[in-house]
């Protein structure tokens, strides 16, 4: 994420390939919210084209730790 401006409901993520993608408040996937101080923050996202310039859609924050899993036992 490069930033979001609450107030404005927009802001920018750059991809992998260093391209520039804006994102609007509603393209935020259910439940996740931004505020201005999200710089550096890794998110997922879909790419979609609105004819005019790409944009992300269904954006989510990336945890920075992936969740642990039991470990068996070895007994059954």
């Amino acid at each position: 994420m490069l930033w979001f401006n609450p107030v404005k409901q927009h802001g920018f993520i750059r991809t992998d390939e260093d391209e520039r993608l804006r994102v609007d408040e509603e393209g935020f996937a259910a439940g996740q919210t931004f505020g201005d101080r999200c710089r550096g923050t890794r998110v997922s996202f879909d790419r979609a084209a609105d004819g005019v310039a790409p944009r992300a859609v269904n954006v989510a924050a990336v945890p920075l730790f992936a969740e642990r899993r039991a470990r068996s036992r070895g007994r059954r």
